[in-house]
C-alpha cells in the first residue's frame, strides 16, 4: 500500500480526476492546468525566510520544513500540482558521495569520478537511506487533498554531468572525453546511475506522489546520435522501472528542441518543452501519443502584465491542437520573478481556458 492509502501501482484516488493529471493521460480538461518549474524556491520572500541559516541540503532532509517548502506556491498561486522540494543531488549525497551544494556556484563533488574505481562511491540506494522522502510525502498528500503532488529526479545524464565534471560545466568536456573515450566506463555509470534514479522515483511513488518528472537539465548539450547511443538507455531504464505504478512520467530538459523526439522515446508519457520551439512544432516531433508541457519563457514574467499575458496567449494557441498540455516555463521559475507575475498568470490561464 502507498502512503495516501491506494494499492501501489495505482495512482492515488483523490488526485486521479485532477486537471493535471487528466492533462497527462491527454483526457478533457476542465482548464488547462498549470505548474511552474522551481515555484517552490528563491522568488518567494515566505521561502527566503524558512530557508534563513539552513544549507540547501540540509533543508532537502528536514521532513517539516520540505512539507512547508512545496505547500507555499500552491496556497500562493492555486497552480494545479506541487512540485517536491528537494535536489537532484539529493540521493548521491544520501549514498554517501561526498558532495555540498555551494551557493552561487551549485553542486561541488569532492572526488570527480574519472576512472571505473570510482565507481565505487555509487552503491545502492535503499528507502532508508531517504526515509526523510517518505516522511516528507506522507505529510504533503495529508495537507494536499486533491491537488497532486510531482516526485522527480535528476536523469542519469546530468548526474552523471556532476559527478563526472565535479561541478556545474559549460562545455562538459570530461563528461563528453568519457562518453566518447571509454563508452564501456560511461556506460556503466549511467546504467548504475538508472538504478540509483529509479529507486528514488519509487520511494516517492510508493509515498504518494501521483506523477513524476525526471529532469535531464544538460541533456541539451548533447548532438541527437549521441543521445540516442550513450544517453537514451538509461533514461528508458529508469521510465521502465517505475511503469508499473501507473504514475504519469514527465522528461524535462533544456535546450533539447533536436532531441524531442528521442526524449518521448525514452518512455515519457508527457514530454517537457522548452521555450525555443513552438508546442505545434514540438508535438511533430515527439509523434502521437504523448501530452507536452511548456513553455513559456521565464523572461517573460520581467515585462508588463500585457506581454505577459500576449505571451502565454502564444502558448495557448499554439498548444490548441495537443492531445493534452499543461502550462509551464520552458524551464524554471528565476530568482527575481515577481511572485505576484506568477499568481496572475495562472489566473489568466485559468481563466481563458476555462470549458
Amino acid at each position: 500500500m502507498s502512503a495516501n492509502g491506494s494499492p501501489t501501482g495505482q495512482q492515488p484516488t483523490a488526485t486521479y480526476d485532477s486537471a493535471f493529471l487528466k492533462a497527462c493521460r491527454r483526457e478533457p480538461v476542465p482548464h488547462t492546468p498549470v505548474w511552474f518549474m522551481r515555484q517552490a524556491g528563491r522568488s518567494l520572500p515566505e521561502y527566503r525566510k524558512v530557508r534563513e541559516g539552513v544549507p540547501m541540503l540540509e533543508s532537502c532532509m528536514r521532513p517539516e520544513l520540505v512539507t512547508e517548502i512545496t505547500l507555499q506556491p500552491v496556497r500562493r498561486h492555486d497552480v494545479d500540482a506541487a512540485i517536491y522540494f528537494s535536489d537532484i543531488v539529493v540521493p548521491l549525497k544520501a549514498i554517501g558521495v561526498d558532495l555540498d551544494i555551494k551557493p552561487g556556484v551549485g553542486p561541488v563533488v569532492e572526488r570527480p569520478i574519472r576512472s571505473r574505481a570510482d565507481l565505487a562511491q555509487l552503491r545502492d540506494l535503499t528507502p532508508e537511506d531517504v526515509s526523510y522522502v517518505t516522511e516528507a510525502i506522507g505529510l504533503l498528500t495529508a495537507e494536499l487533498g486533491e491537488t497532486p503532488l510531482i516526485g522527480f529526479a535528476g536523469a542519469p545524464f546530468t548526474l552523471a554531468s556532476y559527478l563526472v565534471e565535479g561541478g556545474p560545466s559549460r562545455t562538459y568536456e570530461n563528461a563528453k572525453a568519457m562518453m566518447y573515450g571509454d563508452p564501456q566506463l560511461w556506460a556503466d555509470l549511467l546504467d548504475r546511475l538508472a538504478d540509483i534514479t529509479a529507486a528514488f522515483l519509487t520511494v516517492q511513488i510508493e509515498a504518494g506522489a501521483s506523477a513524476v518528472q525526471l529532469f535531464d537539465s544538460w541533456a541539451g548539450a548533447l548532438a541527437p546520435a549521441d543521445y540516442r547511443r550513450s544517453v537514451l538507455p538509461a533514461s528508458a531504464k529508469v521510465f521502465r522501472a517505475v511503469e508499473a505504478y501507473g504514475v504519469p512520467r514527465i522528461h524535462f530538459g533544456v535546450g533539447t528542441g533536436e532531441l524531442l523526439g528521442l526524449m518521448g522515446e525514452a518512455g515519457a508519457d508527457v514530454v517537457g518543452v522548452d521555450w525555443r520551439v513552438p508546442l505545434d512544432e514540438a508535438a511533430r516531433r515527439v509523434g502521437p501519443g504523448k501530452a507536452l508541457q511548456g513553455n513559456l519563457d521565464p523572461t517573460v514574467l520581467f515585462a508588463t502584465q500585457e506581454a505577459v499575458e500576449s505571451k502565454a496567449r502564444e502558448v495557448l494557441d499554439t498548444a490548441a491542437g495537443l492531445e493534452g498540455h499543461i502550462f509551464n516555463l520552458g524551464h524554471g521559475v528565476m530568482p527575481s520573478t515577481d511572485p505576484d507575475a506568477l499568481t496572475r498568470l495562472v489566473e489568466y490561464v485559468h481563466t481563458q481556458t476555462a470549458r
